[in-house]
């Protein structure tokens, strides 16, 4: 399999960063988990709206060229003759030398993408769901990179493995006040009365509060357009650990699972221990949302 990086299609085992790289020295720079079908990359736009946007906030670069981004993944599937793939953009701030003496706007950011067969799980995963544990406070809204996707995600991944080592698929994320944040890996929702509850990402917190630590998920905003268009009704709020244990259903979302539902928190059974009517309804229609918009022009 070959990568593209700053430009170049190159053979993945050839592929080299300078000692001196941003991301390698520091963790300064962000990253796009995204799926292929058909050929074509789902939400490609929307998720390099997502990565500029934190280019801007983070102070990385004030404009990446987006035409030039989606190039270089479209360039990166095809390539390497993919229609099924998982994709993964990585920008960085390039060299160190340069991010310590340069305006972000002059920064000239290292570009990777590697492109691989989809995550392979277990279809028992999307019919029975996984056990979750909760995780200790972590998501702070006081942290400038909370509710970004960056390089700096040590602190994820070792919750997903404790979570792993008791026998659990993710752990839930709670924020410093005990709400809800998200998964480790994935953005949470609740089912209630029929009714869908999901914590407040970034960019969605009311006037005047703490801003909400919690990534704004591209699956997420499509569950919720899809929910929306089944007349649900969707909350964007602060939830508890026992809104949680009281659900009907809960269900996760990010790029590679798409819809996971969960069978149990901790201890406590959420429904009837496996994927509920809405989850189901709602996973079915996303499949089919992701084979119209790939869908050969």
């Amino acid at each position: 399999m070959d990568v593209y990086l700053n430009g170049q299609m190159i053979p993945q085992d050839q592929a080299t960063l300078s000692v001196e790289d941003a991301g390698l020295q520091h963790a300064v720079g962000l990253f796009e988990t995204m799926i292929a079908r058909q050929g074509k990359v789902f939400r490609l736009q929307p998720h390099l709206e997502r990565l500029a946007r934190s280019a801007q906030d983070l102070g990385l670069a004030r404009d990446l060229d987006l035409t030039n981004l989606a190039n270089a993944v479209e360039l990166t599937l095809s390539h390497n003759n993919l229609t099924e793939a998982r994709l993964r953009l990585t920008v960085t701030a390039g060299t160190v030398s340069l991010l310590k003496n340069t305006a972000p706007a002059k920064l000239d950011p290292t570009v990777l993408v590697i492109a691989s067969p989809p995550t392979e799980y277990d279809p028992a995963y999307f019919e029975d769901g996984i056990r979750v544990v909760i995780a200790p406070p972590g998501a702070n809204p006081f942290d400038a990179l909370a509710g970004h996707k960056t390089l700096s995600y040590w602190g994820r991944l070792r919750t997903l493995r404790q979570a792993a080592a008791a026998g659990a698929g993710e752990a839930i994320w709670l924020n410093v006040t005990n709400h809800l944040a998200s998964g480790a890996v994935s953005n949470v929702f609740l089912v209630k009365e029929g009714e869908l509850l999901t914590p407040y990402a970034r960019g969605e917190e009311v006037q005047g509060a703490l801003p909400a630590p919690v990534l704004p998920g591209i699956t997420r905003q499509a569950i919720i357009e899809l929910a929306q268009e089944r007349d649900l009704t969707v909350h964007r709020r602060m939830l508890s650990v026992e809104d949680l244990l009281d659900a009907d259903e809960v269900f996760l979302t990010n790029s590679s699972w798409l819809v996971l539902p969960v069978s149990s928190v901790e201890r406590k059974t959420i429904g009837e221990g496996k994927a509920g009517p809405i989850t189901k309804e709602l996973k079915q229609a996303l499949l089919e949302r992701v084979q119209t918009e790939t869908a050969p022009d």
